[in-house]
């Protein structure tokens, strides 16, 4: 990695053609983290490589007694679709780093969208799923799916991505799925997927991700508590 460079992605060139890249980082309800970490296991997408800063939280993630790099970037031959998966919570000092080595890559690699998928907390918990567009044309590819979020703030690296591709031109979606508040919450994840679903015409089945939806909120929670707890390491002070 660059000794100048606070973010560098390391990967295989995608093989794919204009594809899509969808982007998740554990916010509010873990919503796209756990839609995401869902399209990892069921579609069994390759790996391409990882997203590196020397700035993310030492934590790294154990699937089937295999280390996992907290920030992943994985393909869909299929649906081609390009994903970022992060398991930590992202620091405010880095996001917007992250957010320009992404769209960065996503303009280096010929790619057609970037979605940008997080959770949004509100007093109703209607499981509705809401859209926000970088440029006004984008609103005719999200209308007839989902609830356009018309007045608010989108927080953490969903945001800054949405603001990265305001300022380079870069066309850019973010969807949120709608939560009652920050624990983790599969059904709003659920959500999430049925709205891709009818925007990009897959059929991802989304059965499985229901029926162990009691089980996956519990294991986010251990996971979403373990990073937290190693952020507020006083031998960390950064992340105070």
């Amino acid at each position: 990695m660059d000794d100048h460079a606070e973010a560098e992605i390391i990967a295989e060139r995608p093989s794919l053609k204009n594809p899509i890249i969808l982007t998740s980082f554990p916010g509010i309800g873990l919503v796209g983290t756990i839609a995401t970490g869902y399209f990892i296991t069921e579609l069994q997408l390759e790996n391409l490589g990882i997203l590196e800063s020397k700035m993310l939280p030492p934590v790294a993630t154990l699937y089937e007694g295999v280390v996992l790099p907290p920030i992943r970037i994985y393909q869909s031959q299929e649906l081609n679709f390009i994903l970022i998966h992060s398991d930590v919570p992202i620091i405010p000092q880095i996001a917007y780093e992250i957010s320009r080595v992404i769209v960065d890559w996503a303009i280096e690699v010929k790619a057609h969208r970037i979605f940008s998928l997080a959770g949004i907390a509100t007093f109703e918990d209607k499981k509705r799923v809401f859209g926000a567009v970088s440029h006004k044309e984008l609103l005719a590819e999200i209308k007839d799916y989902v609830e356009i979020f018309r007045t608010g703030t989108i927080s953490g690296v969903a945001g800054s991505i949405m603001n990265e591709c305001v300022a380079v031109k870069f066309p850019g979606i973010a969807l949120l799925g709608e939560t009652s508040g920050f624990n983790p919450d599969p059904r709003a994840s659920a959500n999430l997927i049925v709205a891709l679903n009818k925007i990009l015409g897959w059929n991802i089945k989304i059965d499985k991700l229901l029926q162990e939806a009691e089980f996956i909120e519990a294991q986010m929670q251990k996971l979403a508590e373990q990073a937290v707890e190693e952020v507020k390491k006083e031998e960390f002070p950064m992340y105070r």
